[in-house]
């Protein structure tokens, strides 16, 4: 794939310039390498251009034949030779903090007097931590959650600083009981007589400690907590807690529904004792939780500077898990594939490829043939006809997921701490705040002209609504040509309209060219992740965490990369859900360290190839489920969407209502390309009479499933960023 250094799309009216980060040769953390023959220097905690809060780690590697001792460093002219040392940093280099940057660029420079040639020179773009850095400007109206964002011993952060819901950082400490819950600490002096013990992965024996630091980065509130004993001294980089095994797990909270708007009052969950006790570091933010903010371009930035602090306090981890379910499961695939670097690898749950496409073209389905089967025909379809022609295992999955289609409606769904009067009302307030995933991600997909509505990567012209329940004689054609003439679509206020739904061209391209729709030829590519399904198609109100949107991502990765050999997919029933009581998930969490162990001994990250990744995996690591018994049975074998052997049998995928319609598995064609309705591609034969009443409902053709859809294409670059210039919104 190309690489070039700077994109711009003009997609819109209030669309805004989309650049690419400088080549990653460039960009790369840790770019610095010890023990070369010539000076350099890199940022360790976060791409040059990408730095916030005023600060960065920054390493310099120094030839060989020169002594460290007589290195100087310099930002914009003033000596910080200072800040850097030797101790804990790799042979051959020197580390250091380097603070009081200004916004915008500065200037770091590495010397050493008397030696012309041995000179390196970095330039760093330091940004406000309150952001915005990749992600455009600021949403407004932004409502803080301070204020009900609970601490481990129940009080709150209290009202916020500013209008960007700051608060000052705070370390509270908590321990596990050995009753298995999670306590506060109140006295950190004290050793209460219920204190558990651990022993971490690298074998260090401990107190179950814990220590947690909150605080506000990007307007989100972050957490990060470890092992620590607050007796001993303040955990550094030079100095890291005992009971850290120096590895980070990032997790990332579900939902979607209502995502905008709001700061949250809760992260993706710090306080896991199966990751505390082995010895990870647990780190999140309230942006990284869907439910709160629903927009994958924030919560990767959001991770982003996360991380960044986090590697600038306590150092920089071996490598880093992205842990997430559901909304969870977006915000893993999404920031691994366009922001490769910041996680190494992912274990995914209840997983879609991601919300653009496969899910909200379902939601838009699901809604429409509601509508028509509850208002349009109530008496036309049978029950099981229904379900035939929305794919689904279970029928109630139409109305559970029609409900679901309220993110794409304006005034249906928002975050409780938005107030009434500062909602969109289409005839009391059309100038209020609309309540949908387009509009709470409109800098990428810009606005429409006359009504300032977000522009929509959303559409279902030609698409032939129960083409697969026709061919195999479950409906009649009488059925087939009425469903499609008169299921119509919606318009940008989600009100049913007798015409289809035609996507906005400009957003559409910019959902393709900026990752909004996943790829998994970029960052992914090399990634290390495990799938894990818990089976909940069979739930008898429906559900929308269906095992196919797995498979959908598993196709994408194959068509982009040629196979799919780094994703490893697990299947079980529903009684633990996406936690670590779950012996599957226990597993994965081994396996998954394992991975990383042995690819980051053989080399650094940004050096890994597909083939590295392959080979590295453990033996042990093969995709398989685990049986219903009590005692569940772990069964190995390849899963597939084609619901072959034993775990097939056991948890079978389902297809959406558009894959009955035809489209492919990979699920990621947002608007068709269409060809001319042919008699020849129906297992039934229609009348002239027919033909031409199939002919008119699709007046402009069918979708063409073998092509790419209207403005498909690979993502332009990874480390895309929007600019944080616009207008009000």
């Amino acid at each position: 794939m190309s690489r070039r250094p700077v994109l711009a799309i003009s997609i819109a009216a209030g669309a805004l310039l989309l650049t690419c980060l400088p080549s990653a040769a460039a960009e790369r953390p840790g770019s610095a390498g010890p023990g070369g023959e010539r000076l350099t220097i890199g940022t360790l905690s976060t791409r040059p251009s990408v730095v916030t809060g005023g600060d960065v780690l920054v390493r310099v590697g120094v030839p060989r034949g020169l002594d460290p001792d007589d290195v100087r460093i310099t930002r914009d002219g003033t000596d910080v030779t200072d800040a850097f040392t030797g101790e804990a940093s790799a042979p051959g280099t020197l580390t250091g903090l380097v603070t009081s940057l200004r916004e915008g660029t500065n200037r770091l420079v590495a010397t050493v007097p008397g030696r012309p040639g041995a000179r390196a020179a970095l330039k760093v773009r330091d940004h406000p931590p309150t952001g915005p850095v990749i992600s455009g400007p600021h949403e407004s109206p932004f409502m803080c959650g301070t204020e009900s964002f609970k601490l481990v011993d129940g009080s709150t952060l209290g009202p916020p600083l500013d209008e960007d819901c700051s608060v000052t950082t705070r370390v509270d400490h908590a321990y596990r009981s050995t009753d298995g819950t999670v306590k506060p600490l109140a006295d950190p002096a004290s050793r209460p007589a219920d204190l558990a013990t651990t022993t971490t992965s690298t074998g260090a024996r401990v107190p179950f400690l814990i220590r947690i630091e909150t605080g506000t980065l990007n307007r989100g509130v972050f957490q990060i907590s470890m092992l620590a004993d607050p007796a001993a001294p303040e955990p550094t980089r030079a100095r890291p807690s005992e009971g850290w095994n120096g590895r980070l797990m990032y997790t990332f909270g579900g939902g979607c529904r209502g995502g905008w708007y709001t700061q949250g009052t809760n992260t993706g969950g710090v306080l896991d004792t199966e990751m505390l006790g082995r010895g990870y570091a647990v780190a999140s933010s309230s942006l990284n939780v869907f439910g709160n903010n629903c927009n994958d371009l924030l919560a990767s930035e959001t991770t982003m500077m996360v991380k960044e602090h986090f590697v600038e306090r306590y150092g920089v981890p071996r490598f880093t898990i992205g842990w997430g379910c559901s909304g969870g499961s977006y915000q893993s695939y999404q920031t691994a594939d366009n922001y490769p670097g910041l996680l190494d690898g992912i274990i995914v749950g209840c997983s879609f490829p991601d919300v653009t496409s496969a899910t909200n073209t379902t939601l838009l389905d699901s809604r429409l043939l509601d509508h028509y089967f509850a208002e349009s025909a109530p008496d036309g379809f049978s029950a099981e006809q229904q379900r035939a022609v929305a794919g689904f295992r279970e029928r109630a999955s139409i109305p559970n997921l029609s409900d679901g289609a309220k993110r794409l409606d304006p005034d249906a769904e928002f975050p409780a701490a938005l107030p009434e009067d500062r909602r969109y009302d289409a005839r009391t307030n059309p100038d209020g705040a609309r309540g949908t995933v387009f509009d709470h991600t409109v800098n990428v997909y810009g606005t429409d002209p006359g009504t300032g509505a977000a522009l929509r990567p959303l559409d279902n012209v030609g698409v032939q609504y129960g083409l697969d329940a026709l061919n195999e004689g479950v409906i009649d054609k009488r059925q087939f040509i009425d469903l499609n003439s008169r299921v119509g679509g919606i318009d940008r206020d989600a009100e049913f309209t007798a015409g289809r739904t035609a996507a906005d061209a400009a957003a559409t391209g910019a959902a393709y060219g900026t990752g909004r729709i996943l790829w998994g030829g970029a960052g992914l590519a090399t990634t290390p992740v495990i799938d894990h399904r818990s089976y909940t198609d069979d739930l008898p109100g429906g559900d929308i965490h269906m095992a196919v949107h797995g498979f959908s991502t598993r196709a994408r990765l194959i068509a982009a990369n040629g196979d799919a050999d780094n994703q490893v997919m697990l299947a079980e029933d529903n009684r633990h859900g996406f936690s670590l009581k779950s012996p599957a998930l226990r597993h994965a969490l081994t396996e998954m360290d394992s991975w990383l162990t042995s690819l980051t001994a053989y080399g650094s990250r940004a050096a890994w190839t597909p083939r590295d990744v392959v080979a590295h995996k453990p033996a042990g690591l093969t995709d398989a489920c685990w049986t219903r018994d009590a005692e569940p049975r772990k069964i190995e074998q390849r899963l597939g969407y084609d619901n072959a052997g034993e775990c097939g049998a056991l948890y079978p995928a389902f297809p959406t209502p558009r894959l009955v319609a035809g489209a492919p598995l990979a699920d990621d064609v947002i608007a068709c390309r269409r060809e001319a309705v042919d008699p020849a591609d129906y297992a039934v034969t229609f009348t002239d009479g027919e033909l031409a009443e199939l002919r008119a409902v699709f007046a402009s053709g069918v979708c063409d499933w073998s092509r790419s859809g209207r403005g498909q294409r690979p993502p332009a670059d990874t480390w895309q960023r929007l600019s944080a210039k616009g207008g009000e919104r």
